[in-house]
């Protein structure tokens, strides 16, 4: 892979002049290798809009991609796209302009003294200038394009690569990789991957299942949102692993149930948290051996919580909502006041693309405003929560999840005459399984450990959930569901 980098980098110019200092390995990076039951990929619409609004001055795409730019294409018919037909140019015929660039590459290279991979130099006049732009989500407005620097991306690399536990398999690493590129440019993850020359890494081919029972055999590491694990763990093929393997578990809150399933099939969760504005994962739920002697459920209910700040990172904060922008007040560890994480320190971007004014919010008062709700507990951990009136929305989550029959769930508070608030749950059902909301509400009361005031007086079972294209649940069309929105 570095020698068709550095040829890639050196015949760039080709197409774009003076451009081979912002090529890295993204060029070389699957799209996506998620099961297409959990595959997120971006709306065409999003991504003619982000690449006219990062300036782009070449497009490289894999042809099982091509079709998602035709609405860009349509736009800026000048920009250069450089089409990979998935063959190895090195043996037979050209098949294509990414084959041809790299070929010409290594004959540049040739001529300028093979220097290839040693001959690549950072091109950077300050390390805190851009290395990348990482897309948000988009959930409720257009998405922002995140700077990262070259400071930062080699922090996150090297933090990544601590707290995932990539350094303690030195000599049989094997990772298998199945995050999509536009997760915060995969959670930073091939930026940690390049700093082993230890580790093989395997890439998970896109339209297959991922099956516990074979695909996972010799693998020691992995990342997976929650909505992944989910569909790991309740997979027909689904049996323990003969050894242990690390999942990177991010992306949305994960359930204590989710992480006792994990458990038993062999799956150790790393728990992390962190947002493409902080370089994907900040913070990591450490597992402290005390925890051994609690029981189960306890031991689950505190690997669930977001934790601490990584080694690159200063510690994460939670600071009060019902001050004035840009005041920064720490709320009580007590594990009840709920209020907003905060970060600063190494790992966070440097700003928005083009918009001062969405970058002095960000970092209203000297930190990086997450907009995530959370309790500080008094070992200095956080812990995400919701709010609705009096009802902690995530645990409501991690009771419903808990039923054996149920896969997911997403709640949401909808008005109520009386109490102002109330909660209403939407859940989706494990393959051949069936259930009605009256049932599920019926075995709240009877056999789940929720107190009854929480037990939601409507549950809808849908066939799936909205989700962003990080796997979070897009709780504000819950909430137009809720009202009767169109789901079309």
């Amino acid at each position: 892979m570095s020698g068709a980098v550095s040829r890639l980098s050196g015949l760039l110019g080709h197409f774009v002049p003076g451009a081979e200092q912002r090529v890295n390995f993204h060029t070389l990076s699957p799209t996506s290798f998620l099961p297409r039951a959990a595959a997120i990929e971006p709306e065409e619409d999003d991504i003619a809009y982000i690449f006219t609004h990062s300036d782009v001055e070449a497009i490289i795409v894999d042809q099982e991609f091509l079709s998602l730019l035709q609405s860009y294409r349509a736009s800026r018919p000048s920009i250069p796209i450089i089409v990979d037909m998935d063959t190895d140019a090195t043996e037979g015929e050209l098949s294509g302009p990414f084959d041809e660039v790299v070929l010409e590459g290594l004959t540049y290279d040739l001529d300028t003294g093979a220097k290839g991979w040693p001959g690549l130099e950072a091109q950077a006049a300050s390390e805190d200038d851009v290395i990348a732009l990482a897309y948000t989500s988009g959930t409720t407005a257009r998405p922002k394009g995140v700077e990262y620097t070259h400071r930062g991306c080699y922090l996150a690399a090297m933090g990544n690569v601590i707290e995932s536990g990539l350094n303690s398999h030195r000599g049989r690493c094997r990772y298998l990789w199945t995050l999509p590129m536009f997760h915060a440019c995969g959670w930073c993850s091939l930026l940690g991957l390049s700093c082993d020359e230890y580790l093989q890494l395997t890439l998970f081919q896109g339209g297959r299942s991922l099956g516990l029972s074979r695909q996972c055999v010799h693998i020691t590491h992995f990342n997976a949102a929650p909505t992944v694990n989910t569909l790991l763990c309740n997979s027909k093929e689904a049996e323990p692993l003969p050894e242990p393997v690390h999942v990177t578990v991010a992306a949305s809150p994960p359930t204590p149930h989710l992480f006792e399933q994990m458990t038993n099939l062999n799956l150790h969760p790393v728990h992390v948290y962190g947002m493409t504005e902080t370089y994907g994962p900040i913070t990591k739920g450490y597992y402290l051996p005390a925890w051994d002697n609690l029981p189960s459920s306890e031991r689950y209910k505190k690997m669930a919580r977001q934790g601490h700040g990584f080694v690159t990172s200063l510690p994460v904060r939670v600071i009060k909502t019902d001050v004035a922008e840009g005041t920064v007040i720490d709320v009580a560890r007590d594990g009840k006041e709920i209020g907003e994480i905060v970060f600063v320190g190494n790992i966070c971007a440097r700003g928005y693309y083009k918009d001062p004014d969405a970058t002095r919010k960000l970092f209203a008062g000297g930190v990086l405003h997450s907009g995530d709700l959370a309790v500080w507990h008094a070992d200095g951990s956080i812990q995400i929560q919701d709010r609705a009136k009096d009802i902690i929305i995530s645990a409501l989550e991690s009771m419903l999840v808990t039923h054996p029959d149920i896969l997911e769930a997403g709640v949401v508070a909808v008005p109520d005459s009386h109490w102002g608030e109330r909660p209403k749950a939407f859940v989706t059902v494990k393959p051949g399984k069936f259930l009605t909301g009256s049932e599920v509400i019926e075995w709240a009361r009877n056999a789940s450990d929720i107190s009854k005031f929480m037990i939601p007086r409507e549950v809808e079972v849908v066939a799936e959930l909205p989700k962003t294209s990080t796997g979070k649940v897009r709780k504000n069309i819950l909430r137009d569901w809720a009202k009767g929105a169109n789901r079309s």
